[in-house]
């Protein structure tokens, strides 16, 4: 996560934490979310939303076997998860099966794009080398580029640390008939900001709530949110980090502060579970995804996003009348 969070921005200091100079993104930081304000207004939102999106009900998400999905109110242990576990499938079998489940995406969005009714947000989570890069170059492969959209979120700019935290989030959200993909999400600012100790820890601890609500603003306004964590072992870790060193092809995506990461391994490994246990809704629910083998990864995570957009059902516009009858001139 280093290379991603390591810059020290005006009021931090080298050591991550806050300074006493006078910060001067302190009120953006004290400030309520304008997205959680207009959550807080989500009953009335629910009422009229219906008639825009054409009458549609919430689809379910469909989680595919395997992957283990966060009971809302419920307590994840991350070290109960075997990161490892394959589901006892076949390696060539689910690499067969995926190529499957990118055409059914592929069938799926292009429905959903003509609709332009819904659309849906895939949130990718994990501890560095975790996979989510390779991930979704794999499972959107196909997937028509003028239908989605894919957003990785680093260090925040200044005009970004001006606004409130979720506010650069917000803006990356999918519109109707579009397929949204975030690479890390709004979950850093309690992940990396709490083993950082780049804010205070009454801040990081009221964003649970902020992004609740900010969740549930999205999903009453006719999105599905999807959050996948990606769940490697340490020593998968390891050997990750040992394989982008030993090729040169891979150095560039190497930072030697991806060591000094490693060692806060139990801190992040704390502060995931505590996210996912704090975060998992019945709209918007955390799929901790076994993600040791990318072969199991990638099909699994295909079918829960093939079977969600199936269940989601999106379907052609009615053709206006009288095309069927037209003829194209000479």
């Amino acid at each position: 996560m280093s290379k991603k969070h390591g810059k020290h921005l005006p009021g931090q200091s080298q050591d991550g934490g806050v300074t006493d100079a006078p910060d001067r993104h302190q009120a953006a930081r004290a400030r309520v979310p304008s997205t959680a304000v207009w959550a807080g207004a989500a009953d009335a939102i629910a009422g009229a939303v219906p008639a825009a999106l054409g009458g549609h009900r919430p689809a379910p998400i469909r989680v595919a076997p395997g992957i283990v999905a966060v009971e809302p109110g419920m307590r994840i242990d991350l070290t109960a998860v075997d990161a490892d576990a394959d589901g006892g499938l076949d390696k060539v079998w689910a690499k067969d099966a995926l190529g499957r489940e990118r055409e059914r995406i592929s069938a799926l969005q292009e429905r959903l794009y003509a609709e332009r009714a819904r659309s849906l947000l895939l949130v990718f989570q994990a501890i560095d080398t975790g996979g989510k890069d390779g991930t979704i170059r794999s499972v959107l492969k196909g997937v028509n580029p003028q239908g989605c959209t894919v957003s990785s979120f680093k260090v925040p700019s200044s005009d970004e640390l001006d606004h409130d935290f979720l506010w650069r989030y917000h803006a990356k959200t999918p519109g109707r008939g579009m397929i949204g993909v975030f690479n890390r999400s709004h979950y850093e600012d309690v992940l990396v900001v709490r083993v950082k100790e780049l804010v205070p820890d009454p801040v990081w601890q009221g964003r649970y709530r902020l992004i609740n609500d900010f969740e549930r603003l999205l999903t009453e306004s006719g999105t599905v949110v999807i959050k996948f964590f990606l769940h490697i072992s340490r020593d998968e870790q390891k050997k990750r980090l040992e394989a982008r060193i030993a090729d040169p092809e891979k150095h560039w995506k190497f930072d030697p502060a991806d060591l000094v990461e490693r060692k806060a391994w139990d801190a992040y490994q704390q502060a995931f579970a505590d996210a996912l246990s704090q975060c998992s809704t019945p709209r918007a629910p955390w799929l901790v995804v076994p993600a040791n083998h990318k072969w199991f990864r990638n099909y699994v995570i295909a079918r829960t996003i093939a079977d969600t957009l199936e269940a989601m059902d999106p379907r052609f516009p009615k053709a206006a009348k009288g095309i069927a009858d037209l003829k194209v001139p000479n």
